[in-house]
């Protein structure tokens, strides 16, 4: 699947560095070290890839050399909100592109006996509805959790069209149960892979990221 088939999804441009850092994550090999500081590189291009989705408004200013000079600024403020545990692993990526960022959380489970993702825990800023939302999460597989996530900040008065979505790694299957529900999100991906296998696993994949990046 391509993400052009969306308007709102994104993928990452596939160059040579991408295929290869892609090729280093998905390597069962690959030891922790090395698993978490390429994640960390693919995450720092998935955010800055949010940042140029941003609406910018112009803005004049001037050099240090007297000259008069136009330019452009967000129009608004973001904030970051991961869903423990994997999207932790993406607070770091936007720190590093967004001076004192605010983030929130949220803690969605899969219930044992109902296969169902599960609300456990919520803390967002209180203005998160005057935010752009950058929700974090590493694998988009069948959208059910990011599909419970958007759903809190819907609630808490954030507009589609203010959420983007960023994951390492994504299925087509999510990505239509994800689009078809909220077609104003952008989707910022990565790489789009084949699909997901019967126990719902996003294939040829990269195994539980969470697992592999805080080795637990």
């Amino acid at each position: 699947m391509s993400s052009k088939e969306y308007e709102n999804v994104h993928m990452l441009k596939q160059t040579n560095q991408l295929k290869c850092l892609y090729t280093i994550i998905r390597d069962k090999d690959t030891d922790r070290g090395d698993f978490v500081f390429y994640s960390d590189r693919i995450i720092r291009l998935l955010v800055e890839e949010g940042l140029n989705q941003l609406p910018v408004k112009p803005v004049d200013i001037k050099t240090p050399l007297g000259h008069a000079y136009q330019g452009q600024r967000f129009q608004g403020k973001i904030c970051g909100v991961s869903i423990i545990r994997a999207g932790e692993s993406m607070e770091q990526g936007l720190r590093d592109c967004c001076r004192s960022v605010r983030l929130g959380k949220i803690l969605i489970q899969r219930d044992e006996e109902t296969a169902q993702p599960k609300l456990f825990y919520v803390k967002l800023p209180t203005d998160i509805d005057s935010r752009y939302v950058f929700l974090l999460d590493p694998l988009l597989a069948t959208g059910g959790s990011a599909s419970m996530a958007v759903d809190v900040l819907l609630e808490k008065g954030v507009k589609q069209n203010r959420i983007m979505f960023l994951n390492v790694l994504a299925s087509p299957e999510g990505i239509k149960v994800f689009h078809d529900k909220y077609p104003e999100i952008k989707v910022i991906t990565g790489m789009v892979d084949d699909g997901l296998d019967e126990k719902k696993f996003v294939v040829p994949g990269l195994g539980d990221f969470g697992d592999r990046y805080y080795c637990i």
